[in-house]
């Protein structure tokens, strides 16, 4: 129905085997052939599915590399919480979390990487309400100090469509955004900003860290994007909360935006999107967002060797 002319081959349940010279290699998982008629949206069945295929896809990258199928990097689909919470796996919120406790990562964040922007956040999938009673100094210290590692971790590979950028030596700038209007404005707008912030940027800079804030998140981004990524006043910025990041670096690198979670011993990368069940089944989704996961993915994995 895409009118795609296949380039892959398939192995698994129904499958008539691997295909001579196809370089990509779908797994067909035969549980999910009985649930092929069921309409577009959340279920028990998808969230189940979806769940063990993100197992699988951790066990293969905890293999030696010297294993046959070992993954040098996962790029993940998107995934619908409500399925994942109607099949019982309710204890992680996403993607992020349960790779973090899979591959016993001690600490892990969520980086968007487009080409005009980097975006590390501080909260993730919290409440709004939430956000300010969550963060602490050690918090905002360990978002910095991983937005310092995933600018360096993904300097040099640019997403689709971007020349790649020259190396240079100087550390990354990172820029911190504050959590309240015009930064707290000394403490009239709220004082998260000098007593939580401040001091984390402070730490971090005694650690050798190029940080600076907290600043204005309605003023930072626009310093930050300057094409292509990592060419603006900062490398990347460290957002407090959830949409204070997302919104501008969709609305800047829209689909070539990536999310890539920095922490883990593998590589992961993931479109920035959502499900998309309203267009489910139509040919009308972009793949420009995933294309751009997997090249990126790609990318750091050749770079890591």
């Amino acid at each position: 129905a895409a009118g795609i002319t296949p380039f892959w081959s398939v192995e698994g349940a129904g499958s008539a085997g691997r295909s001579d010279g196809a370089n990509v290699v779908l797994i067909d998982a035969h549980a999910a052939n009985e649930e092929s008629d069921a309409p577009p949206g959340s279920s028990a069945i998808g969230g189940e599915l979806s769940f063990q295929w993100v197992q699988g896809a951790i066990r293969d990258a905890q293999r030696p590399p010297s294993d046959a199928v070992h993954a040098d990097a996962i790029v993940t689909a998107p995934i619908s919480k409500t399925s994942w919470n109607l099949a019982g796996h309710t204890k992680w919120p996403g993607h992020t979390e349960l790779l973090a406790e899979r591959f016993n990562a001690p600490r892990s964040g969520m980086l968007f990487v487009g080409p005009r922007l980097r975006v590390m956040l501080a909260t993730i999938h919290v409440p709004l309400m939430r956000v300010g009673g969550m963060l602490t100094t050690e918090r905002v210290l360990e978002a910095i100090e991983l937005a310092h590692e995933g600018a360096l971790v993904s300097r040099g590979v640019p997403p689709r469509g971007t020349s790649q950028a020259p190396t240079t030596p100087r550390p990354p700038r990172i820029a911190v955004c504050g959590l309240n209007p015009h930064a707290g404005e000394g403490g009239i707008l709220g004082s998260e900003d000098d007593r939580i912030i401040a001091p984390a940027v402070a730490q971090a800079r005694a650690k050798g860290i190029d940080a600076h804030g907290p600043l204005p998140g309605d003023t930072v981004f626009s310093a930050a994007a300057a094409p292509p990524v990592g060419k603006g006043l900062y490398d990347c910025v460290v957002a407090m909360y959830h949409d204070q990041g997302l919104i501008p670096v969709k609305l800047v690198d829209r689909e070539e935006t990536v999310n890539v979670t920095v922490g883990l011993p593998t590589i992961r990368t993931s479109p920035a999107h959502g499900t998309a069940f309203d267009i489910a089944g139509k040919n009308a989704a972009s793949a420009a967002s995933m294309r751009a996961a997997i090249e990126l993915a790609i990318g750091m994995a050749a770079k890591k060797r």
